[in-house]
């Protein structure tokens, strides 16, 4: 026997095996599915080894033979050979199903479990944000805590404070080498409503010495700003002639300009969740779960843990 021949019905054996083993004979045998199932891988099992055995005996066999197309190089080239009549009924009949299939079939505004599933998370969403709407105080940094320690503590951790630079410290709100990374590579990270962004430091200038801020006193405004905008004469002087035409001279910040870099706001945290934000440890994904209610929670507590 033909070692092709031999080999297809040693692997279909071994298939239609495989395929009784996986079957749960016990259970499945009076379910219509699973009967229509197994019944399907073995056509499946055949079909294939059938189709694989007659292409590789013709490739064994045939010779190409026709007219060469015009375009062709030392009589290499493809053949002017017709479309197979079957492949040109298959191919039409692929595409008259496919309209149909869109079209009446099951038309793409036809029911589906992802749409039935966004249809009842936004009624639910705005169900909770009606129920909590007028939420505030204390009862809304409970909110928001609930909704830190299922969002955000597997980054940032249970107490805030980053897992050991492996997030930011929430604790505080900024730490130098944040200062230093923004300062030095600018932010478009959309921090206020406009997503504004802030230039690196070739396009930040030193009112004071008229020129383009340096190493060193990028160094010092930046202790300034992560020590709470105290302790530092040399940053305090940087910070003003060169920062608080943005973010004003307290630094909180100036509206549709600048995020508030003294403390966190509601505006601030709400736009990181939604956004996302790349910084000096690495990017933090956009957080897409949250309705409105619950970012203006969680930026409720985070205001009330920070220093």
């Amino acid at each position: 026997m033909n070692k092709l021949y031999l080999g297809a019905i040693v692997v279909t054996a071994l298939m239609l095996f495989a395929t009784y083993v996986s079957f749960d004979f016990k259970h499945g045998s009076s379910d219509i599915v699973n009967q229509l199932a197994i019944l399907g891988a073995v056509i499946l099992v055949i079909a294939t080894i059938f189709v694989v055995v007659k292409y590789v005996r013709q490739m064994q066999t045939d010779t190409a033979s026709g007219d060469l197309m015009e375009d062709n190089w030392d009589g290499v080239g493809e053949y002017d050979n017709p479309v197979p009549t079957g492949w040109a009924i298959v191919f039409l009949g692929t595409m008259i199903w496919g309209m149909w299939y869109y079209l009446v079939g099951y038309p793409v505004n036809s029911y589906s479990q992802i749409g039935e599933y966004n249809e009842d998370a936004a009624a639910l969403n705005k169900k909770f944000e009606e129920k909590y709407k007028n939420l505030k105080g204390d009862e809304l940094v409970n909110m928001g805590e609930s909704v830190y320690l299922s969002n955000c503590s597997a980054c940032h951790g249970l107490s805030a404070d980053g897992i050991d630079g492996q997030a930011a410290d929430l604790n505080v709100r900024l730490e130098k080498k944040v200062v230093k990374h923004v300062i030095e590579n600018g932010s478009s990270n959309n921090l206020v409503s406009e997503g504004m962004s802030m230039p690196d430091r070739n396009g930040l200038f030193n009112a004071n010495t008229n020129a383009l801020i340096t190493d060193a006193e990028i160094d010092s405004v930046a202790s300034y700003v992560a020590n709470g905008f105290k302790g530092n004469e040399a940053g305090a002087k940087v910070f003003a002639g060169t920062c608080a035409a943005c973010h004003g001279a307290d630094g909180k910040g100036m509206e549709f300009v600048a995020p508030n870099i003294a403390s966190f706001d509601s505006s601030l945290v709400v736009n990181v969740v939604a956004n996302g934000k790349k910084g000096a440890i690495g990017t933090m994904p956009k957080i897409t779960v949250l309705n409105k209610k619950q970012k203006e929670a969680v930026a409720a507590y985070v205001q009330s843990i920070s220093k």
